[in-house]
């Protein structure tokens, strides 16, 4: 596992996703309540982006079919075993410079 940085906290607007892809990951970026929250960004229903929703009672809801994946551990709340893959987040403070958000990603 390693640290591995996604973007500028800044870049991300409360209560939107953000897409980023990174070290061959495909990520949804979310900012709630003054934290981030990065999961798989592919909705295993139809395999779109749910990056490009907004989240609803502590859910990202996928924009196209309204699927919706707790931030806390992906699962879908009235669908168990359904769901995507979380991954730990910090938002790393740098002195003069905008924070950053970082996921911890299984890297080889």
């Amino acid at each position: 596992m390693a640290w591995v940085s996604l973007c500028e906290f800044d870049e991300l607007r409360e209560g939107f996703g953000k897409h980023v892809d990174i070290e061959g990951f495909s990520l949804a970026v979310f900012r709630h309540e003054g934290t981030a929250y990065v999961l798989d960004s592919t909705c295993p229903h139809a395999g779109h982006d749910i990056s490009g929703g907004n989240i609803e009672s502590g859910c990202a809801v996928c924009p196209y079919h309204g699927w919706n994946f707790r931030l806390a551990d992906g699962q879908m709340p009235d669908m168990p075993g359904i769901a995507v893959n979380v991954y730990p987040s910090r938002i790393l403070n740098r002195q003069g410079q905008a924070p950053l958000v970082q996921a911890e990603l299984p890297m080889p």
